[in-house]
């Protein structure tokens, strides 16, 4: 059963038996007596209602629990892709032969930053960063940043586009 329909049929069963509970004590608090029942059928009800919101409780617990080991495996997932993709960067980084500097360079310009944001974090000056990567793009086979992204875009994705 998926964690949704869990979620649900616990939700169900807390409102229908929070219902009873609160129809009860408002008859109790008003004096109003909704419908004449047994004693006996009374404590049934009571006891069925309680029994319904511990097996609410339960069901709850499990689907949060589920969804909290989901969680866990997507971080563990996302960090792997991560890892993967850095290590795949890299691997490009060092084929091409591109210096430390351009490295970082690379790095920043696929992070989105601009020229002048990578010459401030870097303490150069445009001019520099300018050259660095048009020596990237040259040495990696692109003409401009776009390119250069879709490289990495093209090499996570592999085969998935082609269509058959």
């Amino acid at each position: 059963m998926s964690d949704k329909n869990l979620i649900l049929i616990a939700l169900i069963i807390q409102v229908v038996c929070s219902v009873f509970f609160i129809t009860d004590m408002a008859s109790t608090v008003f004096g109003l007596s909704l419908m004449p029942t047994s004693w006996m059928l009374y404590e049934l009800m009571e006891i069925s209602a309680a029994l319904g919101l511990v097996i609410g409780s339960i069901v709850s617990a499990i689907a949060l629990r589920r969804a909290s080991k989901r969680r866990q495996r997507l971080e563990t997932q996302l960090k792997a892709a991560s890892g993967a993709f850095m290590e795949m960067l890299n691997e490009k980084l060092a084929e091409w032969g591109l210096t430390p500097a351009e490295q970082d360079v690379a790095l920043f310009a696929i992070k989105g930053f601009s020229t002048r944001e990578i010459s401030e974090m870097r303490n150069t000056s445009e001019g520099t960063i300018k050259a660095q990567t048009n020596a990237i793009y040259r040495k990696a086979g692109v003409s401009g940043r776009p390119q250069l992204l879709s490289l990495f875009i093209d090499d996570l994705m592999g085969d998935a586009l082609i269509a058959e």
